[in-house]
């Protein structure tokens, strides 16, 4: 994983340490993400799991009259589909600076989003607030 101290996190955001691989249901979020970006052909992709563990994953949108990165897509189907909160965001080979992490701020306050590589080794995630 990347060096936290060398890491700006977005605004209203914190680094946290985690393992390198994902787990569990985070690990699920790498498979569905992946997933995305193989049928697309995209370069990443992103996945999320709401608050009743619902997933849904996405890549990017890239039209001359409109732009979204795969985490705000994914953001928006969880919550065009009802979704009252979000557990977690995983994005495949994303930036740390994805317009997507405000939207899940926006969202769930306590969502972890996992920025990770092509391969889903996690490269940053992060959680909001100040606390440890």
């Amino acid at each position: 994983m990347t060096d936290l101290a060398s890491i700006t996190p977005p605004d209203g955001w914190r680094a946290v340490s985690v393992a390198d691989e994902l787990a569990g249901e985070d690990a699920k979020l790498v498979v569905l993400a992946r997933g995305a970006m193989a049928r697309a052909g995209a370069p990443d992709a992103a996945a999320v799991r709401d608050g009743d563990g619902r997933t849904y994953a996405s890549t990017g949108v890239n039209l001359p009259s409109l732009q979204l990165s795969a985490l705000q897509v994914a953001v928006a189907m969880a919550v065009s589909s009802g979704a009252a909160g979000m557990e977690a965001a995983v994005v495949l080979g994303g930036e740390v600076d994805d317009a997507g992490l405000d939207a899940v701020g926006e969202f769930d306050s306590s969502a972890t989003a996992y920025i990770t590589d092509p391969a889903g080794r996690v490269r940053i995630a992060f959680a909001r607030g100040g606390g440890a």
